[in-house]
């Protein structure tokens, strides 16, 4: 089927835990404290639907599992400060650093979420609509 359209959205959502504080806020700034978030994080993928398969971009969810689940490892249940290129785990850093660990350079861009009202998003400079692989 040929939709009038080619481009398209896919998103997936993860959970992690962890404690964090800010070093480079001012004294008195609650998150100079110790303290935790039950973070959510989201991805996302731009680009045109591929006529081989029917994904956006040719990329399917099993395929950003496999690269997220062990970046999301390396966060869950963790001291954030304490892991390399962490050092102030702001929400945008914390995005950030998750676009820079995914090994594949197609993500749009990286949403964390803090609390169900405060989130951060980074988006990949390169990351507009992606021609899908046309085989």
């Amino acid at each position: 089927m040929k939709a009038n359209w080619q481009l398209a959205r896919i998103g997936k959502q993860y959970a992690f835990s962890a404690a964090h504080q800010l070093p480079c806020v001012p004294d008195g700034h609650p998150c100079k404290r110790l303290h935790g978030h039950n973070y959510i994080v989201e991805v996302e993928i731009r680009g045109e639907i591929a006529p081989k398969d029917g994904f956006c971009s040719n990329i399917d969810f099993m395929e950003v599992d496999k690269h997220m689940k062990p970046i999301i490892e390396q966060l869950d249940h963790h001291f954030l400060n304490d892991i390399t290129g962490l050092e102030n785990p702001t929400a945008e850093l914390i995005a950030a650093w998750i676009l820079d660990k995914y090994p594949v350079k197609y993500l749009y861009s990286v949403t964390v979420w803090e609390t169900p009202k405060c989130w951060a998003q980074v988006i990949n400079e390169d990351g507009f609509y992606k021609k899908a692989h046309r085989e």
